[in-house]
């Protein structure tokens, strides 16, 4: 089994998210577990306040080193306790920013494979450097934009996680023929009707041979990605020379 540590000041927003669908069933079933813990009931703060003005000035108020660190430190215990044959290991802590790594499929193969991860949902303009130098071991960004928090981040890293993760998807080769599983975008794909708004159904797909739907498939592959990702493709023929 899997498991996820999601630090945020919103756990049912990202709980209620994650509880649905695929990866919720995949929880119920055992496959992975998804926790939820609220920076805000490790603050010191008797008005359970966890934001502050940034020493030097600047708009907006950051999240504090101290609730953060304390609530770090319960997961990481709770995952000492339970790793009790190996509780040396660093546990990877994920920080979803905007100035992090921009998250892809290998990064996500890669991260399927821990056994737990901790992922720090931060908020208003950022968090206090010090607790980030202190426990997170990886930055990752979804894109080159800004949102209000870090909670869609992490749901959608978790997301791409999780279903890598054996079990919990029903058709275990769908992870492996799914876009960038290869370096390259999916081939398209069709269902019933064979007619459909006078669009049909290419007719290789239903002659039933394995071996040409096969290579039509790399084909379409290819094709699509050079249209539509001529970045992926230019790193795809490097890789393939």
């Amino acid at each position: 089994m899997m498991h996820f540590y999601i630090m945020t000041l919103f756990p049912e927003m990202v709980l209620n998210g994650l509880h649905t669908s695929i990866i919720g069933r995949a929880e119920e079933k055992g496959y992975i577990s998804i926790e939820a813990f609220n920076i805000r009931d490790y603050t010191l703060d008797k008005h359970k306040k966890v934001d502050d003005y940034p020493y030097g000035g600047g708009a907006g108020m950051l999240m504090q080193a101290q609730p953060v660190y304390d609530c770090w430190q319960t997961i990481d215990a709770k995952i000492k306790e339970q790793r009790a044959y190996d509780n040396t290991k660093k546990t990877r802590v994920v920080y979803v920013t905007p100035q992090g790594e921009v998250f892809h499929q290998q990064k996500a193969i890669e991260l399927s494979k821990e056994e737990d991860l901790i992922f720090l949902c931060g908020h208003y303009e950022g968090i206090d450097e010090r607790v980030l130098e202190e426990i997170v071991t990886d930055y990752i960004s979804i894109g080159d934009y800004v949102l209000t928090g870090g909670e869609l981040p992490a749901m959608v890293l978790i997301d791409a996680i999780a279903r890598l993760v054996p079990g919990v998807l029903s058709n275990h080769e769908s992870a492996q023929t799914e876009s960038h599983s290869n370096g390259l975008l999916e081939y398209p794909q069709y269902s019933r009707p064979e007619l459909w708004h006078e669009k049909r159904v290419p007719e290789v797909l239903l002659s039933g041979h394995h071996a040409n739907i096969e290579k039509w498939r790399a084909e379409q592959s290819i094709k699509r990605t050079k249209e539509r990702r001529p970045d992926l493709f230019e790193a795809y023929e490097k890789a393939n020379k």
